[in-house]
């Protein structure tokens, strides 16, 4: 459950990445197309951020995800403890815990070989 100093929901989809061959022709796009606004962490990774000023996804120009291929992000309140559920319930970590600016994350494989995230606040 989300709470004022936590919008975010445990184990509920957060956050998406979109993969992008060319992250300002991506960001050009969706900036036009709906009015999407971003926030800028480097040349190959922007921010989505929504209506109410909360990120909720990013375009990616980085190789954290195969290019044509959505990353759905979940969001966990205990980070290590999704992971062993994850490995636990027959996923695969595909990339192990790691820190990135605002947080840490992890990526899993389900039985069926779809990748997904799932990330932690610091």
């Amino acid at each position: 459950m989300a709470d004022a100093e936590n919008p975010h929901t445990h184990h509920a989809p957060d956050y998406i990445e979109i993969p992008a061959l060319d992250t300002d022709q991506s960001v050009a796009f969706y900036g036009a197309a709906f009015g999407w606004s971003f926030t800028q962490y480097g040349p190959e990774y922007f921010g989505i951020v929504a209506g109410d000023g909360r990120e909720v996804g990013g375009i990616s120009g980085v190789g954290a995800v195969s290019r044509g291929d959505l990353l759905v992000v979940l969001f966990s309140r205990d980070i290590e403890a999704s992971r062993d559920a994850v490995v636990a319930a027959g996923g695969t970590v595909t990339h192990d815990i790691f820190d990135f600016p605002g947080g840490r994350r992890f990526h899993f494989a389900d039985p069926s070989g779809n990748e997904l995230g799932v990330w932690s606040l610091v």
